[in-house]
């Protein structure tokens, strides 16, 4: 890089913010636990676009927004991104609500690890000697207790394979990370509306009327959708996608803490086993990325 050319930004900060997030989540869905999954995805999807409006307005970008409309390829990847997203809000709100908490958390354990596959492959990122010896050790460990698992592996297999393609989609789509979401929502709209109706003219009833708290928590539903989704994306965007993958081993770790000690989940030793070797895999990764951060700044000695 030369003297005047200005540092690529870092989605790091981003990439945090947005797990930290996603992490703690099963907290927030304990509040709209009583709203059936699909209503609730619904829901999600009406009040995310607001959100994305908002920030939209204060940032100035709906012109950004007419140009991505503009470009039809732009459009059929956020399409397909879009519904990628409404499948992996619907299989982990689901599998939450049913307690399949470890099930969720170990779709997004395996998640990093498609990440890499795909890096690597579509990409074509490379990565170190130190990193591959990261990415086997976690591998053994995510492998062991998907064995223990294999009920509910299609729950882990879809999250994890469903939340990676999206970002791959996201991180090609030439299109701003908000300006992105806001058309993802925008293409959602119309068919969460149709659901939230159905629920609506159904016997049961709305869960949106029920009371004014629920209403209300349904509602922040939308900020909680919009804000991490909108970190991820720009960080999706500024990371390598391999890293990005390693980074998020600490949404699924906070889930898996969660089930422990929120949800009353067994701690089975196959579990203690994996999440071992899941985090001193991300220590190696993070080690290896400091090193090459450090030889990066040396001098170069001149003759």
């Amino acid at each position: 890089m030369s003297e005047n050319e200005a540092p690529r930004p870092s989605g790091l900060p981003q990439a945090l913010g947005a797990y930290v997030v996603w992490g703690f989540m099963p907290l927030y869905l304990l509040l709209v636990k009583q709203v059936p999954a699909f209503e609730f995805v619904g829901w999600r999807i009406v009040w995310t676009l607001p959100v994305c409006l908002l920030i939209v307005a204060f940032r100035g970008q709906f012109p950004a927004i007419r140009e991505a409309l503009r470009d039809v390829r732009a459009v059929l990847v956020l399409g397909a991104s879009a519904l990628l997203i409404a499948v992996n809000w619907l299989v982990y709100v689901w599998a939450i609500q049913q307690g399949e908490v470890y099930a969720a958390s170990l779709g997004y354990y395996i998640n990093p690890l498609v990440n890499i596959l795909l890096g690597t492959l579509i990409l074509k990122e490379r990565l170190s000697r130190a990193q591959w010896v990261a990415v086997a050790l976690a591998a053994v460990g995510i492998a062991i207790l998907a064995a223990g698992a294999l009920s509910t592996l299609w729950i882990s297999l879809t999250l994890a394979f469903s939340f990676a393609t999206y970002g791959l989609l996201r991180k090609q789509v030439p299109v701003g990370a908000l300006p992105g979401l806001t058309i993802e929502s925008a293409i959602l709209l119309i068919p969460a509306l149709g659901v939230a109706a159905w629920y609506w003219a159904s016997p049961q009833g709305s869960s949106f009327d029920n009371s004014l708290a629920l209403s209300l928590s349904i509602m922040f539903g939308g900020l909680l959708t919009a804000v991490p989704l909108l970190m991820f994306a720009i960080a999706a965007r500024r990371m390598d996608y391999s890293v990005l993958g390693f980074v998020q081993f600490l949404a699924p770790s906070i889930v898996f803490i969660l089930g422990l000690t929120v949800f009353g989940e067994e701690l089975h030793p196959a579990e203690l086993f994996c999440f071992g070797c899941i985090w001193l895999a991300a220590a190696i990764f993070v080690w290896d990325l400091l090193a090459k951060r450090r030889a990066a700044r040396k001098p170069v000695p001149t003759a």
